[in-house]
Parts: C-alpha cells; sequence; structure tokens
C-alpha cells in the first residue's frame, strides 16, 4: 500500500510502498476514503523540514533543549548518530481521515466490517491507504453525512476542545483571532452554542468566509472595524471570550486579547502562536489564560489512546472520542458546515506535489482532502457480504453518489411551470441528459418528449424509479401529489427536485422524512428559487452584514385566479397559500440566516388575504403579506428589510436599492425578472452531478414547510404557533 511519508533531515516527501499494517486486537483496519491535510500544522512540520539544521534548531528550542541534555549524559558522538538517526528517517503525515471498515480486531464489537468510520491521531489517523485504529480513536460516521465532511473529525475534535475551555455561555460575545481552518470550525461552534462572534484575520477573503458561516463581523486587526463591532456588541465593556486559534511567532494576538477583553475575561490558546503576555494589561483586566490540548481528555494518555481504557463518563464528560463522536453529530444535523472549508481535494496519487503547490503558495487553501484512488476503497459487493443491511444503507448514504460528467434526468410532470421555467435551462446545459418524461396523460409525454428531446416517454412512473440510469427526478405535478412521489424517489435512491411545496400537512411531511431515515437518502431540493435571484444575492451581498435584530415586510400582491384554475381546488390541492407561501418565508429565512422559531397568522374573511408574522431566534421578525386583492398594475413581490440603521428596498426583481451611510442602485434597465430558477437548477445539476450537498440544507427545507403549514393552524386556532423540528435519525440538517 501507499503511504505520505517526510526525511525531516532532508525534507524529502514521498508516496511510498509500505507494508499493510496488521490488525490487532483492540482497534480496527481502516481504507481510507478521505484524509484532511491541515494547512496549519503539517504545512509547519513540511516548511522545517526544508530548513537548515540552524533553521531546524530555531524552529525547535524545546529539542535542541533535549539535545544538549543528552549530550551531557550520553557525550557529542552518541547523541550525534541519535540525532541524525532521526532527523534521517521518514516519518508520517496527517491525523484526521474517514474511511471504511476493513476489518475488525479482537475485543471490538462497536462497528463491523463495511461501516463508515471518522478517525484521528498523528500516529493512527495517516494519509496511508490503510491504517490501524485503536477504539478510542474512531467513531461511526451517521448515515446521510458525506465522508469528506467526517475526514474533518479531528480538526473539529480540536475545535470543540478550544470552545469547550472557554465555557462559553449563551449571550456572551467572543473574539476569535486567525480563521485559518481551526479557527474557522471554532467560529461555527460558538455560533452553535449561541454565541456572538467576532474574527480577526489579515486575510479579507478569511474573514468574508467566517462571516458567511456566522460571524457578526470580521476584519483585519489594523482596520478598527473589530475595535468598533466589539465596542457596540458588548457596549464598551469588551468580549467575554477570545479564542487564539492564530500561528507565528507574533506577539500581536495576545495584546490584541488582552485590548479587546472584558474585566476577568478568559482567554484560550488553541493555535502556536507567540505568548509574551504583557504582564500590566492581563494583570489588571485579572485575565484567565487557559490552553487547549488538542482533540480532548485521553490525549497523550497511553492507556486511553492504545489501550482503550475509557474514561468514566460521570468524571470526564468529554474526552477525545466522544469529542469526535460530538462534531460528526453536528455535521449529520448540519450545525456546523465544512464544505465552504474545502478549497481542493487532490487525488492521492498527487500526495508530493500537493504539498509542494502548498509549501511555494501556489496553492491558497483553507483545508485541502485527499481522495484515494476507488480500487482502495471497499466495493459494494465486499460490503454486502460483511456488513448487516443497516450499515449498507448508511454506506452507501454516507458516501454519497460518485462525480460524473452528466446527470440524466427523469421529469414526473411536464405542466405549463415546467415547461418553460425549468426545461428551458435544463435544455442548455450540457452536463444534462434529458432520459425520461412521465406524465399521466401519454399525448403531454410525448409532446414533452419532442420538444425538449426526452429519450423516453411514458406514463409508468413505477417503470421509471426502478431504472438505475436515472440520477436524478423532477417532482412537477400537483401538489397533493409531491409528497408521495418524493417519499418514492428518495427511496428507489434518486437524487430529487420537487416544486413546492414539499407536502401540505405534517403527516405528508413525516412520510418524506421516513423515507429519508430509512433509505438514508437525503438528496433533496425543493424549488424555493427566489434565494437563487441574482438581482436579490447582489442587494444581500451591498447590505452587507448586520448585528442587530431586523425587521422586514415581504408584501406579496398575489392577485386574483384565473376561473377553473385547480389552483382553487382546495379540498385536495390546499390553499393558495400553502402552494405558493413556502416560496416566501424561504426567502425571508435565507435573509435572516436562520428558521423561524414560531408563526401568527390573520386574515381576512374567507382568508383571502393573509398577514403572516414570523419570530426568528435571533430576535428578528418578518411580516409576510400574502393579498388577493390588489390591482394588477402593482408589482407583485415588494421586500424592506430594516437592520442596523440600514434599509434594503427589493421591487419585483427588477429593482433593489440599499441605504446606509452611501445608497447603492441596481440597474436601471433590468435584465428581466429573473427568480433565480436558473442558478438554482445549476446548483442541483452541479450538486448531483459532484456527490457535493443539496443547494439548500434539508433541515431548512424542513423548517419552511412546517412554517407554511403552521400558518393554517395559526389561522384555526388564533393563536402563534411554536415550531418544533422534528429529528429523525438519517436526516442531516
Amino acid at each position: 500500500m501507499k503511504q505520505v511519508v517526510q526525511n525531516y533531515k532532508s525534507g524529502e516527501l514521498a508516496l511510498l510502498d509500505v507494508p499493510v499494517p496488521a490488525c490487532k486486537p483492540g482497534g480496527v483496519l481502516v481504507r481510507t476514503a478521505f484524509s484532511l491535510i491541515s494547512t496549519g500544522t503539517e504545512m509547519m512540520k513540511v516548511s522545517e523540514a526544508s530548513m537548515s539544521m540552524l533553521g531546524k534548531a530555531r524552529s525547535r528550542p524545546d529539542q535542541v533543549a533535549k539535545v544538549v541534555q543528552s549530550v551531557a549524559a550520553n557525550g557529542l558522538a552518541a547523541t550525534y548518530r541519535k540525532v541524525i538517526n532521526r532527523l534521517d528517517s521518514y516519518t508520517p503525515l496527517g491525523y484526521s481521515l474517514c474511511g471504511v471498515v476493513h476489518e475488525v480486531g479482537a475485543g471490538i464489537d462497536d462497528v463491523a466490517v463495511g461501516d463508515l468510520v471518522a478517525c484521528a491521531g498523528n500516529e493512527h489517523a495517516l494519509h496511508s491507504e490503510l491504517n490501524w485504529v485503536p477504539k478510542n480513536l474512531y467513531c461511526r460516521v451517521p448515515a446521510g453525512v458525506d465522508p469528506r465532511h467526517a475526514a474533518f473529525g479531528t480538526v473539529g475534535s480540536i475545535a470543540m476542545q478550544g470552545v469547550r475551555r472557554g465555557e462559553p455561555q449563551l449571550g456572551d460575545v467572543a473574539l476569535v483571532i486567525g480563521l485559518g481552518l481551526i479557527g474557522q470550525l471554532v467560529v461555527q461552534l460558538l455560533v452553535a452554542s449561541g454565541v456572538r462572534v467576532v474574527g480577526v484575520d489579515p486575510d479579507a477573503g478569511r474573514c468574508k468566509l467566517a462571516e458567511r458561516l456566522g460571524a457578526l463581523v470580521c476584519g483585519d486587526p489594523a482596520s478598527g472595524v473589530v475595535d468598533t463591532a466589539v465596542g457596540e456588541l458588548t457596549g464598551g465593556h469588551g468580549v467575554d471570550q477570545v479564542y487564539l486559534a492564530a500561528g507565528g511567532s507574533t506577539n500581536e494576538p495576545v495584546e490584541l486579547a488582552a485590548r479587546l477583553s472584558r474585566d476577568r475575561g478568559r482567554v484560550v490558546d488553541i493555535g502556536k502562536c507567540g505568548l509574551d503576555l504583557p504582564w500590566n494589561a492581563y494583570y489588571e483586566k485579572e485575565l484567565e489564560v487557559r490552553f487547549s490540548r488538542s482533540y480532548g481528555p485521553g490525549r497523550y494518555d497511553p492507556e486511553y489512546e492504545l489501550e482503550g481504557r475509557d474514561y468514566p463518563i460521570g468524571y470526564v464528560r468529554w474526552t477525545e472520542r466522544r469529542n469526535l463522536e460530538c462534531f460528526v453529530d453536528l455535521l449529520a444535523r448540519r450545525r456546523v458546515d465544512v464544505e465552504p472549508l474545502i478549497s481542493h481535494v487532490a487525488e492521492f496519487d498527487t500526495a508530493v506535489e500537493t504539498y509542494r503547490r502548498l509549501k511555494d503558495g501556489e496553492l491558497k487553501a483553507v483545508a485541502v482532502l485527499f481522495r484515494y484512488p476507488p480500487d482502495t476503497a471497499i466495493s459494494p459487493r465486499m460490503a454486502v457480504l460483511a456488513a448487516p443491511e443497516g450499515a449498507i444503507r448508511g454506506l452507501i448514504a454516507a458516501q454519497g453518489p460518485p462525480p460524473k460528467d452528466s446527470v440524466r434526468v427523469a421529469f414526473v410532470g411536464a405542466g405549463n411551470y415546467a415547461s418553460s421555467m425549468l426545461l428551458p435551462h435544463l435544455v442548455a446545459r450540457d452536463d444534462v441528459e434529458l432520459s425520461q418524461v412521465v406524465t399521466t396523460s401519454a399525448l403531454s409525454a410525448a409532446n414533452a418528449k419532442r420538444k425538449f428531446g426526452f429519450a423516453d416517454a411514458s406514463t409508468d412512473v413505477d417503470a421509471m424509479l426502478a431504472d438505475p440510469s436515472v440520477d436524478a427526478v423532477f417532482v412537477v405535478t400537483r401538489h397533493s401529489s409531491h409528497a408521495e412521489l418524493t417519499r418514492r424517489a428518495l427511496l428507489a435512491g434518486k437524487a430529487v427536485f420537487v416544486e413546492k411545496p414539499l407536502a401540505l400537512t405534517e403527516a405528508e411531511l413525516a412520510t418524506v422524512l421516513s423515507a429519508v431515515q430509512e433509505s438514508g437518502n437525503d438528496r433533496l431540493q425543493v424549488g424555493f428559487n427566489r434565494r437563487f435571484a441574482p438581482l436579490l444575492r447582489q442587494a444581500v451581498q451591498r447590505f452587507g452584514q448586520r448585528v442587530a435584530p431586523a425587521s422586514v415586510r415581504y408584501l406579496v400582491n398575489a392577485g386574483r385566479l384565473d376561473h377553473g384554475s385547480w389552483y382553487g381546488q382546495q379540498d385536495t390541492e390546499g390553499s393558495r397559500f400553502a402552494g405558493e407561501g413556502g416560496h416566501f418565508i424561504d426567502t425571508v429565512s435565507w435573509l435572516l440566516g436562520c428558521d423561524p422559531v414560531s408563526v401568527y397568522a390573520c386574515a381576512t374573511t374567507g382568508h383571502a388575504d393573509l398577514q403572516v408574522v414570523l419570530r426568528y431566534p435571533d430576535g428578528s421578525t418578518a411580516t409576510v403579506s400574502y393579498a388577493t386583492s390588489g390591482a394588477a398594475g402593482f408589482p407583485k413581490e415588494t421586500i424592506d428589510v430594516l437592520a442596523g440603521g440600514k434599509v434594503l428596498r427589493f421591487d419585483d426583481f427588477q429593482r433593489a436599492a440599499v441605504y446606509a451611510s452611501t445608497k447603492w442602485s441596481g440597474p436601471r434597465i433590468p435584465r428581466g425578472r429573473d427568480k433565480g430558477q436558473r442558478a438554482e437548477l445549476g446548483a442541483f445539476v452541479d450538486a448531483v452531478r459532484t456527490g457535493g450537498p443539496m443547494p439548500t440544507p434539508i433541515g431548512s427545507l424542513v423548517a419552511t414547510t412546517l412554517a407554511t403549514i403552521a400558518v393554517h393552524t395559526s389561522l384555526a386556532t388564533g393563536a402563534p404557533v411554536r415550531l418544533e423540528r422534528p429529528v429523525l435519525a438519517g436526516t442531516t440538517g
């Protein structure tokens, strides 16, 4: 098998052929699917290895001290031979991976051959095709988690242990200094803990990424932006915790930490930066400095790591392994998103070149993954022979479909919306093959085949779902059939794009989530296209990051239905708002970056015009006014967002403006009303083709659907409805 190794004396990196490790008792042999390059720790090692002997000595004074002690004890000649022998040996790289259990050692009963596991340890989770991993350094990966994401388990545990050392509380304000790989994860974990986060990094790109992942404000420490934000968020008192996730020898991070901390604040060192503490600054505020030791309790304890002796949970709640399990669980529930951190995925056989590009600065990256060749991953046949049924389902779902050159698409339904708003965009794509169209009418199927070039047309949904060549199914039928067709397509292992609504009732939604749980397949997108509209996205970018809660008004001038429209068949197809309302709730939730926690609705007689009030966890509120009694000449959709002294005004996908210290206006001559269908379809096709995550997390789709259903519950009861999102095994958000 092959493994990445380094000669610390010469700096040589190699992909070396080495023997396959034995599967010893107390652990498992794992075939690697993806391993993560730590662009901080590993690249520091690679850089040090290329230094002169004097440079190596300067960079590691701790090792120099050991050499001096050895000279005193053993003599210069013996010490020299010992040092040169150690330097002139190949050492492994890597400490975080995801792979498939290939063999189970004696004494292991918590995983089986074929299970997907996340692994940790700089002696066990190496950049190698096979690794032996002891019991306390692996955990099972839940169904639905992308193995690329599970490969972040170790660095996620490092970030988690750092956050635990800070002991954050709900409502705290924290400062994260250094927005590299660990810093980005710390930001997300703090946000998930209910902490308001400010970030510091001289790299503008990393600052924008951290803001995208939940930080309120990020900036260069010299810009003054961070000082202003901390002052506004804390009333001038300073932050509750500072997390040092920066590297290098500069003392600026600890000085900045002292300046922006509150009285008796806490400073947690996670990275490896200069720590020449300015005594007066730390003494006057009585700051508490804490160190975070790697992945958590158990690290560096051979009895825990090698012999598998766990610490009692009553005395040590969070150990290395429990941190690893917790981080992977957060991935499964989409509380942490590592996809935006993946800058590059390199084939394993290009490992040496990848390290060189990183070292030379040619490859700029937050996180880089190695993808191992298919013949080193467990085969589906082997999984069937060796693993129980549940494990096979979890393995298939977790690994996801492999990348492909084109996506074979089937449509169920080919009515006006599908023909005018969806299919023209798909026909124009070179990476889409229109495989089948299924309708209830043979003629409409034949028409769609002729007009758009489908390879086949039929009225048999079952035959289409049974066709293994179909990659994705579009459900574009009447509302009452959406949930059932989606359920069947998910169980058939297809990626699904379903037009809104996903479901008309909570019972229908439950059947969809049960299908996700049963199959492990959460490859689902609902046609909430507004969030993909280019002009709206441009306006949101101009509006910038908000710190304070927002007030949103969304006016929908829906107009009257055409006589005889099936939208009026409320007994079977639900109300108009049940069919359309998800669009507007989804757009508001996307604008605010979170899902609603309660819904209150009132209406005119006959429920023709509705007022829907949504509350959000950060204190934001939104009112969706859905009216059928307006004038046809008035714009259909207008949005106002007010927050932090700024206003975003959006008029019917044609005009947009942002009022702040200066005013920004969108283009005066818009290119039609682009409501985002093309961009949404492109994102969906790319996700299916590459095996990447769906454009909208399934948790967000469920939250919007529940909120839409809750509108009618509130109308019936006259009271607000608190939203509780169902959490089922097998879902990933």
